[in-house]
């Protein structure tokens, strides 16, 4: 009976420290960027539990910056709500894309896991679930694990929040793309997805010099996807 619990210890602890190690680039990258969130927040007059609360139960990075900068505008409570409905419309690719890998997750498992997806945990889980890799304990404690680094970030910038006047100088805005080329590295299994990545980086990159804007991440987004899809395809 010992030997039973002391094996299934292992397996915990096994489990916790593979959900840890594929967790660590998103918290790496949300506490510097929750953290800015924070101290925003409060420098824009919203109150500190309101503050936690939004990470606590909205969790989204860019609809919260976009929140924060509506609120502190003077903007109506039904644009703050109107706007960030609409910027976390991709949620509904995302969720797409991995629905085929939760067939028999139960809709409360289902609603659990959606409730804490990112940009960040799907490339994480989009990785993990192609290779079979669709354990609920792990998805579960990556999710939690990302969710608690982005709340410790937001509670350390509130305490912090007194102490700094502009966070822009402490270059934390480079938090989140350093965070995606450690993700994106994760994912490279071979040269195509690399080519691939590269020609998407210098297009969007010549699109943004060439004046189109914020346009330019989706337009080479959806070129270099294509792209991938064609030699996907013409591999086969």
């Amino acid at each position: 009976m010992e030997s039973v619990m002391n094996s299934q210890k292992i397996k915990q602890n096994n489990v916790l420290l593979s959900a840890f190690k594929q967790a660590l680039p998103i918290v790496l990258g949300y506490l510097p960027v929750g953290f800015a969130y924070g101290v925003l927040a409060r420098k824009s007059g919203i109150s500190i539990d309101n503050t936690v609360i939004m990470s606590l139960i909205v969790f989204a990075g860019s609809a919260q910056f976009i929140a924060v900068g509506l609120i502190a505008s003077g903007a109506s409570a039904l644009s703050v709500i109107i706007t960030t409905f609409i910027v976390n419309l991709r949620h509904m690719l995302m969720s797409a894309a991995l629905s085929p890998y939760l067939k028999k997750w139960s809709k409360l498992e289902i609603a659990g896991f959606t409730f804490q997806l990112t940009d960040e945990s799907f490339a994480v889980h989009s990785t993990r679930f192609a290779e079979g890799d669709t354990h609920k304990g792990e998805t579960f404690l990556i999710n939690s694990i990302a969710q608690a680094a982005w709340v410790g970030g937001t509670v350390l910038g509130i305490f912090s929040s007194t102490l700094i006047n502009d966070v822009k100088p402490m270059g934390l805005d480079y938090a989140l793309p350093a965070m995606f080329i450690a993700l994106l590295i994760f994912q490279i299994k071979d040269k195509s997805h690399v080519i691939v990545g590269l020609i998407t980086g210098l297009l969007s990159t010549a699109l943004a010099l060439g004046g189109a804007g914020q346009w330019n991440v989706i337009i080479a987004t959806l070129i270099g996807a294509t792209l991938g899809a064609a030699v996907k395809w013409g591999n086969k």
